[in-house]
Parts: C-alpha cells; structure tokens; sequence
C-alpha cells in the first residue's frame, strides 16, 4: 500500500501521439490535510475513494488505500468535498516498462500538464521521453489536494 512515484512537468505536447488511452477524471477532496487526504474520483465510468497517507521527506513515497466504489455513489459524495474541484484527461503512454500518466489539467488549472510514474522502488531506472521536462516530485503546490485550494491560473 505504498506508492511511489515521481512527478514532471511536460515540455509539449507531443506525447499526446503516443498515448494509448485518454480518461476523463473528476476529483474532489473530502479532507486535504496535509497529514492524511481524502479523495473522491469519477472516471468515465467508475467511482474510487482514495486515502493518502503524509509524504515521505523526499515527496516520493507515501500510504495509499483506494477501494472502488459506484458511480452514484462518488457522484453524491462530491457534494460533500470541499471547494475546488479538479477535472483532467489522463493520457497514459507507454515508455519501456513503465507506464506514464500524464495529466492535464482544466477549469482553474488549465493550462498545466504533469506526467507521473510509479515505480517499485525509490531508485528505480526508467527511460525518460524527450517531452519529460522538470522534475517536481515532493513539490507541495503541484498536489492535486493544493491545485484544489491554489489553482495553477492564480500562480
């Protein structure tokens, strides 16, 4: 039940080409407590609730417990998240072994696209895209539960 995973900024987008499937996703956060957040999420056709443990000193590694829930059921629940709801097309690439998912972002965050990969472990190598720009893993502001609070457009 620990992820990790490394977070980048995208350079352009020409890793739209190579992707193999795009989700629409919806978000919302039930609690964004630094210590623990609780995530509600509506892809296409599932519902998820997910909870996220504190983040390691190097933001790369933290708990995380997601059970699969009903459409409906995370469609009421958004009306009891706070304010700032997040809504993304995931793109996932495949590059070598790994699988990249790379967001990006609508609403109060349009205009921003972050690629993640989750790895086995910390010091994993992987093969990286030459539209893979700066890295930002462990860097607060580019969380999901802080684009809900601080949007990219009011940086």
């Amino acid at each position: 039940m620990i992820e990790i995973e490394r977070k980048f900024l995208i350079k352009n987008n020409s890793f739209k080409n190579e992707a193999f499937k795009k989700i629409h996703i919806k978000q919302g956060f039930l609690n964004s407590d630094k210590e623990r957040t609780v995530r509600v999420r509506l892809t296409d056709s599932q519902g998820f609730l997910t909870v996220k443990g504190l983040s390691g000193n190097n933001g790369l590694s933290r708990f995380e417990w997601e059970k699969e829930i009903s459409k409906t059921d995370a469609e009421a629940l958004f009306e009891l998240c706070e304010k700032g709801l997040i809504e993304k097309t995931r793109h996932l690439v495949e590059i070598g072994n790994h699988i990249f998912e790379i967001d990006e972002f609508f609403g109060d965050n349009e205009g921003l696209i972050i690629a993640e990969i989750e790895l086995n472990h910390a010091t994993e190598l992987f093969k990286k895209p030459a539209w893979l720009g700066e890295e930002v893993t462990g860097n607060i502001k580019y969380y999901n539960s802080q684009l809900s609070k601080q949007p990219y457009k009011t940086w």
